[in-house]
């Protein structure tokens, strides 16, 4: 009976470890620094080769042994390669290289060294698996053991005599090493009521008995002082393991006396539960701060996730942008770690977030680099024209060329920053040479002009003069030859250029109305008069010249009306050389209607 209520105390006890203990190695990575790895580390001073050959001595030896030695070669070999990595990375960005463009080279020490490491990670395999296969034997053992005994048990008339033949069988059932963890509390639930049953019908001396349950007195109370001992470790999860190996030695002593059982036990299982309400609540505490690492990397990978680059044009907006991302970065690097099952793929989110940014950055500055020398071409041919057309002195088609080569430039985008003061600077310095040649030119025909000037101003006093005589005729071949006179006469100055076209203009119109002067009238009149005299030869040599002179016109007409679009109305200069255009075009219009009717004039008469 006591070795029952013993059997149930024990297979509470187990129930109540498995369901409150948790793994010793849970929780987040912890990562070295650069300094932990080289503190005790005695692969610390070894190059790569070294390193490997020292993994290759280790594979030697069996793969238990070398689990230490293989960490600390990991992180020697890590630390030299990521030293390397940095260095490259220097070195590719002294050479002016984008820091996105920068990739990792491969490194054939590298991959030996991962080989090495995939061997130990095979024999770890291979001895994980033999050490359960030997699990399944020990299982078998066990429970070949357990049969023995309850062929023992089930011969009653010989129990007295088979003791010392179960003890032996205990003792070898405690000898034989662990079985699979799935089986592991029902094959010693079993073992114990194979026993209680051993005890129950086993009739031996009370002596006997008592010092069985004396000395598994004092191994329990034993256990419980030092269960009571690890309320006082700093560490709770070695204090938790410590507690399981102590659950572990308390499952394999037998029972004690009867009325120190429930006692001892729940003494016992008060002990285990401080440890474990400590374990707990370091989990709960920890497994809160994961939550919120993991909390506010989300938030963090929502950042990232929100910031769009279909806007950004220009350097400046990728940099600002850059930034923001640099500084969501620098947030990352200061949370500490969220629970195992998130922080990878939470890192995964994040990472593939600030590759793409980058990548669709080194997009832009590709494009954008295009896109300069582009413009750099386009403004370097710009300046070969202006420069092939500092020294022409042709000052009214350069002039129109050069403001047409201006206007040009203002639609090409920029070009690279230290290409863009000199290229405009070139530019700049041809178009100058030219427009200060034609300055100089102009000072000097200043004189000139204001000579012309005065000639007519006597022209336009003379047409006054003119009009106050009273005969017809002579009054309009008067005119005409001041007419002709005028036109004989060069530019003026260029301000006072309307004004006296304008009063040239009131008296001609004058002359024209008081003498009866019908200029295009009495020309076709003139022209049909001298046509019916002449030959139709001379006709047809007529209409050639003719045809000539009114696609003349017509080119004139055309390069008048393009200088048009060149010319700044805004300004008091630009705005008079516009109505001079006007009356220009509106004069060669009129001519070419007069050619037209002229021409007709042959065609009908031929």
């Amino acid at each position: 009976m006591e070795s029952r209520e013993m059997s149930e105390s024990m297979e509470q006890l187990e129930k109540d470890v498995i369901l409150n203990s948790e793994p010793a190695d849970a929780g987040s990575a912890v990562v070295e620094s650069e300094e932990n790895v080289k503190q005790g580390n005695k692969f610390a001073g070894l190059d790569k080769d070294g390193i490997i050959n020292a993994l290759e001595e280790a594979l030697q030896k069996p793969v238990e042994e070398i689990k230490d030695d293989v960490a600390a070669m990991k992180a020697a070999f890590s630390l030299i390669r990521k030293g390397e990595i940095e260095k490259e990375k220097a070195e590719f960005l002294e050479k002016g290289n984008e820091e996105s463009a920068f990739a990792i080279k491969d490194d054939e020490k590298e991959a030996r060294f991962k080989e090495l490491l995939n061997v130990v990670k095979e024999k770890r395999a291979q001895l994980i698996a033999e050490q359960e296969a030997v699990k399944n034997e020990n299982l078998q053992k066990k429970q070949a053991i357990i049969e023995q005994i309850v062929a023992i048990t089930n011969d009653p008339d010989n129990i007295n005599r088979q003791f010392t033949k179960v003890q032996q069988l205990q003792q070898e059932f405690k000898e034989v090493g662990p079985v699979p963890a799935t089986s592991e509390t029902e094959i010693w639930k079993l073992f114990q009521q194979t026993n209680e049953k051993f005890y129950d019908l086993l009739k031996i001396n009370k002596e006997l008995r008592d010092y069985d349950f004396k000395k598994n007195l004092e191994i329990k109370q034993q256990l419980c002082a030092d269960a009571e001992a690890l309320d006082e470790v700093e560490d709770v999860v070695v204090a938790f393991k410590k507690l399981q190996e102590l659950h572990d030695t308390w499952r394999e002593t037998g029972p004690v006396a009867k009325e120190l059982r429930e006692d001892l036990w729940e003494r016992f299982k008060n002990a285990s539960s401080v440890v474990r309400k400590k374990h707990q609540a370091f989990f709960e505490e920890r497994k809160s701060i994961e939550k919120e690492n993991a909390d506010a990397k989300t938030a963090l990978c929502e950042k990232i996730e929100a910031i769009s680059t279909d806007g950004l044009k220009t350097y400046a907006a990728w940099d600002d942008a850059t930034k923001q991302i640099i500084n969501l970065q620098e947030e990352w690097k200061k949370l500490g770690f969220a629970s195992v099952k998130v922080n990878k793929t939470l890192f995964a989110r994040f990472r593939k977030s600030c590759d793409e940014f980058f990548a669709k950055k080194a997009e832009f500055f590709k494009t954008m680099k295009e896109e300069l020398a582009s413009n750099l071409a386009r403004k370097i041919e710009l300046c070969e024209k202006a420069e092939a057309l500092k020294d022409s002195t042709d000052w009214k088609a350069t002039t129109d060329v050069l403001v047409a080569l201006q206007k040009e430039w203002k639609t090409i985008g920029p070009v690279v920053k230290k290409h863009s003061d000199a290229v405009w600077k070139r530019f700049n310095v041809a178009c100058d040479a030219f427009f200060e040649a034609k300055k100089k030119l102009n000072n000097n025909v200043h004189a000139v002009e204001h000579e012309n000037l005065k000639q007519k101003k006597e022209v336009i006093a003379k047409l006054n003069e003119a009009l106050a005589g009273e005969d017809t005729k002579e009054g309009a071949a008067a005119v005409r030859e001041l007419m002709t006179q005028w036109q004989a006469i060069g530019h003026v100055p260029f301000k006072e250029k309307d004004k006296i076209y304008a009063e040239y203009r009131e008296a001609v119109d004058k002359a024209y109305a008081k003498f009866d002067m019908k200029g295009s009238r009495a020309n076709l009149q003139n022209f049909e008069n001298n046509l019916n005299q002449i030959t139709t030869d001379k006709a047809y040599h007529e209409r050639e010249r003719l045809v000539r002179t009114y696609e003349t016109k017509c080119n004139e007409l055309k390069t008048y009306e393009n200088n048009m679009g060149f010319l700044n109305a805004r300004s008091k200069s630009g705005n008079s050389l516009v109505k001079e255009l006007e009356r220009k075009i509106e004069r060669i219009k009129e001519d070419i209607a007069l050619l037209e009717q002229k021409i007709k004039m042959i065609d009908e008469k031929l």
